[in-house]
């Protein structure tokens, strides 16, 4: 039977448009709309979601002792501690420092300490919030990965290491930015360390500013990684690199401020964090409240006005958390 051309053509667009899902076409977001979901907490930095849709958020705690911790924020609001016992202390900036990101996968917490420059384990694929007592720190299995770095060959050595980030790549390793090493960490399988990038400086008429990698997020096919800069925190200075699977670093985009983490839309388009500009106004300088921002990788801003934001994760199609440092706060972000 013979089929006229434009309605051939007709029954090929409806077979298309009746074998998509909803999963397939991406809605980008343009504005956030926010929602407070926890308070009070202890210095946090970063964030992850678990299987049940909990939300486990690393505290750097007081400063002093073993302060530091992980909290679970449940899907009603309630926040219970998960894992207590983490060394805090103060960094060179004056303020608490300790536990830095941390992500999900199959059942386990892999959690970051910076100063420590090691790799925490948690197993909590059995642990009940609310019901089960906190997991002692000192119980969980470590990976000493910072004095590894220090002792690592460098182009720019700093004979320094604050493991940072992290995100799963290729044969489900660990990539583990380097904030104080200006690189990314390849964690095997087999647990063995080694440096898969390393980022130049920037070189201002003045200056020579370390890159400070802080956010990585790995699209399928390459890294994308988010720069700070270093002090004085030059407004437009930071930059995101893409880094091959091979390591080889190259430009992706600049004209960013501060910026301190990544996430990807389902669409797999950039979301990037600003965590605030930095003026000399001020008595000391310091960085400005309520600048910071969520954009676009061009620079389009989703979400602004912000308090010095650390993190940001997408737990659904058009939902996301962001971590308010200053604020002692997560928020919910919807569109």
């Amino acid at each position: 039977m013979k089929i006229l051309p434009f309605l051939r053509n007709l029954l090929l667009l409806a077979s298309l448009v009746l074998g998509c899902t909803d999963h397939d076409i991406f809605q980008e977001p343009t504005q956030f709309k926010s929602e407070e979901v926890a308070g009070e907490l202890l210095v946090p930095l970063a964030l992850t979601h678990d299987a049940n849709n909990n939300l486990w958020v690393t505290e750097q705690g007081t400063g002093s002792g073993k302060s530091g911790r992980v909290s679970v924020i449940t899907p009603d609001g309630k926040i219970y501690p998960g894992i207590t016992g983490f060394l805090s202390v103060i960094s060179p900036e004056n303020a608490p420092s300790g536990l830095t990101h941390l992500s999900y996968k199959d059942g386990k917490l892999y959690i970051l300490h910076g100063p420590e420059g090691k790799l925490y384990i948690a197993d909590i694929s059995k642990f009940k919030p609310g019901t089960d007592a906190p997991i002692d720190a000192a119980t969980l299995p470590s990976e000493d990965i910072g004095s590894k770095v220090k002792a690592s060959k460098f182009r720019h050595p700093t004979n320094e290491s604050n493991l940072y980030n992290l995100t799963w790549g290729p044969e489900g390793d660990l990539y583990i930015t380097d904030a104080a090493a200006n690189a990314v960490v390849h964690r095997a399988a087999d647990k063995s360390i080694s440096i898969f990038a390393e980022f130049d400086p920037y070189y201002t008429a003045t200056d020579t500013i370390d890159f400070v990698p802080t956010g990585i997020v790995y699209d399928g096919s390459r890294f994308l990684v988010t720069s700070l800069s270093g002090g004085p925190f030059i407004k437009g200075l930071a930059t995101i690199k893409q880094v091959s699977t091979g390591g080889t670093v190259t430009p992706y985009k600049e004209g960013f401020t501060t910026l301190v983490d990544i996430e990807l839309t389902p669409g797999n388009k950039p979301l990037v964090v600003s965590f605030a500009e930095f003026s000399f106004a001020t008595t000391p300088p310091d960085f400005v409240p309520f600048t910071g921002q969520i954009q676009g990788d061009d620079k389009t801003t989703i979400s602004g006005g912000l308090m010095m934001p650390t993190d940001l994760e997408r737990t659904g199609d058009k939902t996301y958390y962001y971590v308010s440092l200053a604020l002692a706060k997560v928020f919910k972000l919807t569109y």
